[in-house]
């Protein structure tokens, strides 16, 4: 008998049409073929809500894409992320009852701060493998307290170090780092699971969203301590483009899949890109033009689905096929002889090695294995 378990994970997920399982037409069938399906919904499910001063871009489509985020093969839905109370306490609490009713798990939410950190265990073939999720992507009042709901956080904060002190107006070193009962929060939280699971998963919300490569502080440390307290694989997303891989002690961490099923920002608000907020976000990716037919970097174009085979309860090995999304935004799995296969392939290398992973990439036809010895 075949014990394996096959994990697929994939990064931001928000259709926003009137028939959202086409935004998943071209993956479906792949997805579906993966034991547990794991993505990171980034769009409040619902029809009720105000939006909240703070947010940004408020992010709301209507409940139906519950059942086309199951449809398309996902089991695991994290919904702790920075737009998970644009539209308030309503909006919030009916995305997670319309996730639940489709008998799918969200992570990384509730309606007090124990729920937002309590994790999902699904057992697959004899093997228990817990999922955890938390957000450092937080806009004010979005986490969860005692009494109040919202997302499971691991807060970070930023210093501004002036590279020449008596030079005014000179460009400063950025350091971050995160807030230390979160931190420890997050690592309670896996040595209370550590017992109940055989592997454990992390989904982490994070990182510096539209610029190219460069991962923060705060997400090394926050990775470096789940690892080191007994996280097997670490999935990351938020900045809505591709970011490095690292193997840290023969553990995967990727810090962000990218964008994988999720609409334009045009969709979400009217006249978006003619918005100054709008535009003081595009001077953050010099290839940004909002008046192209694909109004976003190109490179957000580039994505993955994750693969990870579990055997005997331990991660045997973690790979990647490159995905390309279409003008619409939807996602498509390369194959080894399609142009942007080895496009995609070399960016993820060249951010990986930029950063300062020595990461390498094992290419076994369609598939790009990580190399973790």
């Amino acid at each position: 008998m075949n014990m394996n378990v096959v994990l697929l994970a994939v990064g931001d997920v928000a259709p926003n049409r009137e028939n959202p399982h086409s935004m998943f037409q071209y993956v479906k069938d792949f997805l579906n073929h993966g034991d547990i399906g794991f993505c990171q919904l980034e769009a409040n499910l619902s029809s009720r809500g105000t939006p909240l001063p703070q947010a940004r871009l408020p992010m709301r489509v209507h409940p139906n894409n519950a059942e086309a985020i199951k449809d398309a093969g996902f089991h695991v839905v994290s919904f702790a992320g920075n737009h998970c109370l644009d539209w308030g306490q309503d909006a919030l609490f009916d995305t997670i009852d319309v996730i639940k009713e489709q008998g799918l798990h969200i992570i990384g939410v509730g309606a007090n701060i124990e729920e937002a950190r309590r994790p999902a265990i699904i057992e697959k073939n004899g093997t228990r493998i817990a999922f955890l999720a938390y957000n450092s992507v937080l806009p004010m009042g979005y986490w969860a307290e005692e009494d109040r709901p919202g997302c499971a956080p691991i807060r970070a904060f930023t210093v501004y170090e002036p590279v020449e002190h008596d030079q005014p107006g000179t460009p400063c070193r950025i350091h971050t780092f995160t807030k230390k009962d979160d931190l420890q929060a997050m690592v309670d939280d896996i040595q209370n699971t550590r017992d109940k699971a055989d592997i454990i998963v992390l989904s982490m919300h994070w990182g510096i969203h539209f610029v190219p490569a460069q991962i923060a502080d705060y997400q090394r440390e926050i990775a470096h301590t789940a690892i080191d307290c007994g996280v097997d694989m670490i999935i990351g997303h938020h900045p809505h483009i591709l970011k490095g891989i690292e193997v840290y002690k023969g553990k995967v961490v990727m810090y962000s899949l990218g964008n994988f099923a999720i609409e334009q920002p045009g969709a979400f608000m009217t006249d978006l890109y003619n918005s100054r907020r709008h535009k003081e976000i595009e001077t953050l990716n010099p290839e940004w033009d909002s008046h192209d037919d694909y109004p976003l970097p190109p490179e957000t174009r580039n994505s993955f689905v994750a693969k990870c085979m579990i055997s005997g309860g331990h991660i045997s090995r973690v790979s990647l096929f490159p995905v390309y999304l279409t003008t619409r935004s939807e996602p498509e799995i390369m194959k080894v002889s399609d142009k942007q296969f080895e496009n995609v392939v070399q960016y993820i290398e060249d951010i990986t090695k930029s950063q300062g992973f020595g990461t390498k990439f094992l290419r076994e036809g369609d598939e790009v294995v990580i190399k973790t010895d």
